[in-house]
């Protein structure tokens, strides 16, 4: 959770998002559980557009899972993410969006 910043907000499915480190926790949660713990996420590509202290990243991303105990998910996503340099100089995920385009 260190990767977002306090009042980050991920886009959970399009229609659909959790503000903040709180929220954005129990979305995870749920997200695992939907899909039996066993997610797993793989940046391919990726391009970062950089200003100052704001970063555009867009990736390929690979998601596959055991969804439930009889079937499997895979689909691949062209993700999008914000990223802001804090005080620190740390960079923290302020827009967290894996579905990308499809949120239109």
């Amino acid at each position: 959770m260190e990767f977002y910043s306090e009042d980050a907000t991920l886009v959970v499915k399009p229609g659909t998002v959790a503000r903040g480190k709180e929220e954005i926790r129990r979305a995870f949660i749920a997200i695992a559980e939907y899909f039996n713990h066993s997610l797993i996420v793989n940046q391919e590509k990726m391009a970062i557009i950089e200003t100052s202290d704001t970063a555009l990243v867009v990736a390929q991303a690979q998601l596959s899972a055991n969804q439930k105990d009889d079937s499997e998910f895979s689909m691949e996503r062209t993700a999008t993410y914000v990223f802001k340099k804090d005080s620190t100089g740390t960079w923290r995920c302020i827009i967290d969006n894996s579905h990308g385009a499809e949120i239109i």
